[in-house]
């Protein structure tokens, strides 16, 4: 599923958790491909034609959005509305939310603007954790984890 969003020529994707890794991954593939991008603010570095400013006021292909659970009243009404323009536009929109939400994302009425959802989490010793959740008007549909555990050297080896 992970290799499915990489592809995506449209839709809507939420990377919670701080996984600025991957998200900076897939923002930066997807600006590659298709041209140029629009972030609200660089949470990670990237590279390539990405242009910082209001995503609201802006015609881009592909758009970062960052902390949108965080959004109060009227300013997530807003940014709820303009999600469904972007769908209907065909754009491709990456959400990063710094805190993580994983099955609790049924909670939020956002949910139902989404295609995925990928809940990352570091486990104790370094181990990363990565739920990935397809969503279809607002229901999950599939899910799957990923599990990656950090290389390990040995103890007791002599050099």
């Amino acid at each position: 599923m992970l290799r499915e969003i990489l592809t995506l020529e449209s839709g809507t994707v939420m990377i919670s958790g701080g996984g600025k890794r991957l998200a900076r991954l897939y923002f930066q593939s997807w600006a590659d491909r298709k041209g140029s991008a629009l972030a609200e603010e660089l949470p990670f570095p990237v590279e390539g034609e990405i242009y910082v400013g209001n995503p609201f006021r802006a015609d881009f292909p592909v758009y970062l959005i960052v902390n949108p659970l965080t959004r109060k009243g009227t300013e997530r009404e807003k940014l709820l509305r303009w999600l469904e323009m972007k769908r209907e536009e065909g754009k491709l929109v990456l959400l990063y939310e710094e805190r993580y939400v994983g099955d609790s994302i049924a909670r939020y009425r956002i949910r139902n603007h989404l295609d995925y959802l990928i809940a990352y989490k570091r486990e104790t010793m370094g181990a990363e954790l990565l739920k990935v959740y397809k969503l279809e008007n607002g229901r999950v549909v599939e899910r799957k984890t990923y599990v990656r555990r950090p290389m390990t050297s040995g103890f007791g080896s002599e050099q």
